[in-house]
């Protein structure tokens, strides 16, 4: 599991939005671009299987 360090900008009190460390933002990317190669590689294989 990842640890996250955000930073939140608030607009009138609300917090309106988040910020990563670079290192973060960047592992985040990489996890997310594994998951949707693994979701690829499941909807091929399923395919496959017909």
């Amino acid at each position: 599991m990842i640890k996250l360090h955000p930073e939140f900008i608030t607009k009138n009190g609300n917090k309106e939005f988040s910020v990563l460390p670079y290192e973060e933002f960047v592992k985040i990317k990489e996890l997310l671009e594994d998951l949707d190669d693994l979701q690829d590689l499941r909807k091929a294989k399923k395919r496959r299987k017909k």
